[in-house]
């Protein structure tokens, strides 16, 4: 298996793994995919015979489909990697905005998740708390928040 490699990463330090935000959060472009492309079948259902609300409809399934691929985006290029001196979180906000946030491993105190209801128990999503001296880090709507949980766990005692 290949090492992974990220801008800014440190001499010695390896990759631990990466994860990422669970994928109902770019959910917000599918609804609006969906929206788009009602708002483009109204018209073309009310003027049947009319060849332009067909094109009509087309262009609004397009833009609700650039909706929803703008919103894929943001959610894949937002990660956390978990490497073996510290946690980046990197936050994709728009095509040309981003944060980054490290949090060194020797800083955190406990680590612990949640799965908040019964929709977050059947899709497999659920939240990871990190305290620090200094802060939590709240990581919302991960995916297999259980596994990611340990992988952290065994990460942390390596380093203690």
């Amino acid at each position: 298996m290949a090492k992974l490699v990220f801008d800014g990463q440190r001499d010695g330090e390896e990759v631990q793994f990466v994860f990422r935000r669970h994928i109902l959060t770019a959910k917000k472009g599918f609804f609006f995919m969906l929206i788009m492309a009602a708002v483009g079948a109204v018209p073309m259902l009310i003027w049947r015979n009319n060849v332009n609300m067909f094109w009509f409809f087309v262009g609004m399934v397009i833009v609700g489909a650039l909706g929803f691929i703008y919103s894929y985006i943001l959610w894949y290029f937002s990660l956390y990697i978990v490497t073996s001196q510290r946690i980046r979180q990197i936050s994709q906000k728009g095509f040309f905005k981003k944060t980054v946030v490290d949090l060194g491993i020797d800083r955190i105190q406990s680590i612990s998740y949640g799965v908040p209801g019964i929709v977050a128990g059947i899709f497999g999503y659920g939240t990871i708390l990190i305290q620090t001296g200094v802060g939590d880090l709240v990581i919302s709507q991960v995916g297999r928040p259980a596994a990611i949980y340990e992988k952290l766990q065994s990460v942390t005692k390596g380093n203690k």
